[in-house]
């Protein structure tokens, strides 16, 4: 009598334990393909764009298209890889009146909220950290799927000067304009169908 009233929880409880644990196995397999993936910024230096990437970043994801509510998202930037094409200005960036590499070696995101916007749009919102400064950001993001892998495209405006990026006399906006566009491109493996 004992084994046969409680064998059906004991059952449902096995089963509602191995859905919770193969949809956590599903997060837990999303993974950035850096390979396929760019963190690029445009900034203007006297009216003219200057191009520039970072060459090393890495995410840890756990989105969910079906609940994006529930998704969290955080990236690291290694500041010391960003490139504008140029071996002078180049050596000019890790300095301490650009990124602070020494003191600063990471730029970081973490998200703080994840709202659906249909058709694959998302908007992202979180705390943006570069040299020791944090401000809240909303990222615009688009996603598109191909095969296994899923392409997370989009674009946003940060002022520099809030993240103390070209201090002393770079901190002039008509040598160097305070808006920069950051633009990213991350393709992930392991996310459910939108």
């Amino acid at each position: 009598m004992y084994l046969s009233t409680y064998l059906p929880k004991l059952l449902l409880a096995a089963t509602a334990l191995t859905v919770a644990s193969a949809a956590t196995s599903v997060m837990a397999q999303q993974k950035l393909v850096p390979a396929q993936s760019e963190i690029a910024f445009v900034s203007k230096q006297m009216g003219v764009p200057v191009d520039g990437r970072f060459k090393k970043f890495d995410a840890q994801i756990s989105f969910d298209p079906a609940k994006p509510a529930a998704s969290t998202m955080a990236f690291t930037v290694d500041v010391g890889s960003a490139t504008v094409g140029s071996p002078e200005s180049d050596i000019e960036l890790p300095k301490a009146v650009w990124f602070n590499v020494p003191k600063f070696p990471q730029a970081t995101f973490q998200s703080s909220a994840v709202k659906g916007l249909g058709t694959g749009k998302f908007e992202v919102t979180g705390k943006l950290s570069i040299k020791g400064n944090v401000r809240d950001v909303v990222v615009p993001v688009a996603l598109t799927q191909s095969g296994a892998v899923t392409m997370a495209t989009g674009a946003f405006v940060l002022k520099r000067l809030a993240f103390k990026i070209g201090e002393n006399e770079w901190a002039d906006t008509s040598m160097v304009a305070d808006d920069v566009q950051v633009k990213f491109k991350l393709a992930l493996t392991g996310v459910g169908k939108l």
